[in-house]
């Protein structure tokens, strides 16, 4: 079961990490957008979808998935497991602050550049290399 459960929460995360890659970019381009606009309006339902079809579930999966394999594989005690868990909870951060950002774009209140959203759309990437650094290395 082990093996099963590991690429659910593999193929969660891949699904997590398409999504909030691709979340900000749609941003950079909502953000030109005339508020109300046939465009505006295009993005605000590509984002819902993107965000409460995709996204969300594709977390909820995998820290449901992650957290069982951490459970019966006996990784509490290891410290790059730790250090996984912080980042990951940086990770969620950023999801929450991405859908803080979809409701003002929703409600046409958006107030930040494209350029804000251009230097979102890094953070998540930077996060997911130390991310696959711990689990593939396992440094300490």
């Amino acid at each position: 079961m082990y093996d099963w459960i590991k690429a659910l929460h593999v193929i969660a995360v891949i699904a997590w990490m398409a999504a909030i890659l691709y979340l900000p970019r749609l941003y950079v381009y909502h953000a030109s957008a005339t508020p109300g606009s046939e465009l505006s309006e295009t993005f605000k339902v590509m984002e819902r979808r993107l965000l409460k079809a995709i996204m969300t579930p594709a977390m909820i999966v995998a820290w449901l998935a992650g957290l069982w394999l951490v459970w019966q594989g006996g990784w509490l005690k290891s410290g790059w497991l730790h250090a996984k868990l912080l980042l990951v909870l940086g990770m969620t951060g950023v999801h929450g602050l991405l859908a803080a950002w979809r409701k003002g774009f929703a409600e046409d209140r958006n107030t930040r550049s494209a350029t804000v959203y251009r230097v979102w759309n890094e953070v998540p990437t930077l996060l997911m290399i130390l991310v696959v650094i711990l689990v593939v290395v396992k440094p300490f």
